[in-house]
């Protein structure tokens, strides 16, 4: 008899409220009432909508963001997330994410945002020609202002024409990137290098300090999206991945 009053109990109890939030979000982009790439109310309106805490809202649209369904960019709002297929698919979190995820508080420095010709080098990491307008960005990502990262990026300006337009302290390239050019392959070259006089000031170490330097390129279907030159101090990063077969 108590196993089945638990039982009974267990199918009777209520929906949490986040859980009706996340159902009524998924029915609005199952029913293609909203689109990828298309903007969703903000989390002061679903507020207004739903009449529940800002909190509740705020855990819905957290949950459904790790699941896939929606992309957030900070300062920017929450857009449906391009499918993704089974197939090809290369997941790459972003420092600021990744950061966010250990209660941390994330900043970005931008040193360097603009057009530039492609050096040979540059041209062979896109897959375009020697002498072709792409875009250039430099910054220093912090971790409750220590810095941890030196991003160097080109971009294919083909494939994310407003790179330039926009504000890299509110969002992340990666964040922008996935947007406008949802990911369907990437590649990583991890080395550990010596760091440069530049790029110990920047990073707040010695020239003792051993560096972790990661050469990665995106693609978006056929196209390669952009090839960044990510530098991490040692002691302040690890290298982490999970597989299954």
């Amino acid at each position: 008899m108590f196993l089945s009053r638990s039982r009974s109990t267990a199918a009777s109890a209520p929906v949490p409220l986040y859980a009706k939030v996340k159902q009524a979000i998924s029915k609005q982009i199952s029913a293609g009432v909203w689109r990828p790439h298309d903007r969703i109310p903000s989390e002061a309106e679903l507020v207004a909508q739903f009449g529940f805490s800002r909190m509740t809202i705020n855990r819905a649209l957290r949950e459904l963001t790790d699941e896939g369904l929606l992309v957030r960019l900070q300062g920017v709002g929450t857009f449906v997330a391009e499918p993704k297929g089974q197939s090809a698919l290369f997941e790459i979190r972003s420092i600021a994410d990744e950061i966010t995820a250990r209660h941390h508080q994330h900043r970005c420095q931008v040193l360097k945002l603009e057009q530039i010709e492609a050096d040979f080098t540059q041209a062979a990491a896109l897959g375009v020609e020697e002498g072709t307008s792409v875009f250039h960005s430099v910054m220093v990502h912090f971790e409750n202002n220590v810095p941890v990262q030196i991003e160097d990026r080109c971009v294919n300006a083909t494939v994310a024409p407003h790179y330039l337009q926009q504000d890299f302290t509110a969002t992340t390239p990666h964040a922008y990137l996935s947007l406008v050019a949802p990911l369907t392959e990437g590649e990583h070259i991890v080395e550990a290098v010596r760091s440069t006089p530049e790029e110990q000031m920047l990073l707040q170490i010695d020239d003792s300090e051993p560096c972790l330097l990661i050469h990665r390129r995106t693609w978006s279907t056929q196209h390669i999206v952009s090839h960044a030159r990510l530098l991490f101090p040692g002691s302040r990063y690890r290298l982490q991945g999970h597989f299954m077969s």
